[in-house]
């Protein structure tokens, strides 16, 4: 009967393992980091859920998006973006194109809002503006 026992805890051990190691592996943070330290783009997003911020990297930067819902032509949608980072050192050689790229991937899955950006960022793009 011990015996019984002790291979049906070993099989439930085994099994929140595995368990344990495929969620892991699909978990999306893992693949949001990867992309950071490999300087690509990526965003972490669940669109359905408009309280969850939005995560992108960007080359090696990390960046943070608040939404903000708000009336739309005949429904609520998300309406207003606010994107920082916590990275300034990072925003080295980061150019005008490279704002808009990322607007852009923004707004793929946010036709109707406006991307706010907050400082320095803001700063820079209103300077190259003027330029």
């Amino acid at each position: 009967m011990t015996v019984i026992v002790f291979r049906l805890f070993l099989l439930l051990a085994v099994g929140i393992i595995i368990y344990s190691i495929i969620k892991y592996l699909l978990d999306p943070r893992r693949k949001l980091e990867r992309a950071h330290n490999q300087g690509e783009f990526f965003l972490l997003d669940e669109p359905e859920n408009v309280r969850k911020n939005l995560l992108f990297t960007y080359r090696k930067v990390m960046f943070e998006g608040e939404k903000f819902l708000g009336p739309a032509e005949d429904s609520f949608e998300v309406t207003s973006i606010m994107v920082w980072t916590e990275e300034t050192d990072g925003l080295k050689g980061l150019s005008k194109k490279d704002f808009h790229f990322i607007e852009k991937e923004i707004l793929i899955n946010y036709p109707k809002a406006v991307i706010e950006w907050k400082s320095p960022i803001k700063e820079l793009l209103r300077k190259m503006n003027k330029s």
